[in-house]
């Protein structure tokens, strides 16, 4: 038999790329012209591979899945997810590295950088130039931001983020990964990095059944509940109080006798 040495882990990631550019394609022209616009501002293949999904005959991929599958096989230090209909103008790689720098130095648990997000319920921050020519500035910049929007995403890969894998459709899916990453321990920004995006948005009626899906799909998973481990239960929850309560001995007590009674571990059997 072949001796086979373990494989030791080094402190540093090495990657193959330093950016990893992926495009969910339904137009392989306009594709096309987004990604020579990229080469041209110096995002050339010796340092970037391009990653794609052909969707122009079929639907081969949601966004969910399509971007969960470039994120597994992005080899690229950064994975750059963006539509087909942007093209960089403006800005080259040199900015962008720039961009990175300074939130790296700020902030090293940072996973997300766009040019566009949710700041809070109050603010946003809009830095593009849209199809109709508009062109948003926002002066105060870098930004942490709640959310991002779908035209430019940047991810760090060592933070290793991921999608929902039951949420489907083409909407949110910027929003979906900063609420990953902040469950994490990981922040996002909207940075300087002006770019065209040809689109100024859609918000029809998919958009607000998307976003019912989302709020839906996030009140269960951030719901308090209780945790049995093979040592030791408890109950989590983001309200202070509830998790005060929730991990007393005598609430405890009582729902161990609940799931006694109404839960049998035969129930979690695969059907």
């Amino acid at each position: 038999m072949e001796h086979v040495s373990p494989g030791k882990i080094l402190k540093e990631e090495v990657f193959d790329f330093e950016f990893s550019v992926c495009t969910l394609v339904t137009n392989p022209n306009e594709y096309a012209e987004m990604r020579a616009s990229f080469i041209k501002s110096g995002f050339t293949t010796d340092l970037c591979e391009y990653l794609y999904i052909d969707n122009s005959l079929q639907n081969t991929y949601g966004a969910y899945a399509g971007l969960n599958r470039f994120l597994r096989k992005a080899k690229g230090k950064y994975i750059i997810l963006c539509h087909q209909d942007v093209l960089l103008q403006d800005h080259q790689v040199n900015d962008l590295r720039k961009r990175i720098n300074e939130i790296e130095n700020a902030d090293p648990n940072w996973a997300i950088i766009a040019n566009a997000g949710g700041i809070n319920l109050k603010y946003t921050a809009m830095h593009l130039i849209q199809g109709s020519g508009n062109v948003l500035h926002e002066k105060l910049l870098p930004l942490k931001t709640e959310t991002v929007d779908e035209n430019f995403i940047l991810v760090k890969n060592e933070a290793n983020l991921t999608l929902s894998a039951n949420l489907e459709g083409f909407h949110f899916y910027g929003t979906d990964i900063c609420i990953i990453a902040d469950i994490l321990g990981y922040n996002a920004y909207v940075v300087d990095f002006k770019i065209v995006h040809k689109s100024d948005g859609n918000p029809d009626e998919v958009f607000y059944r998307l976003k019912s899906d989302l709020i839906k799909k996030y009140r269960r998973a951030l719901r308090g509940r209780f945790i049995g481990t093979t040592i030791t239960r408890f109950y989590i929850s983001g309200n202070r109080l509830f998790s005060m309560v929730g991990n007393s001995g005598f609430i405890l007590f009582i729902a161990r006798q609940y799931y006694k009674i109404f839960r049998p571990k035969k129930n979690y059997l695969v059907k």
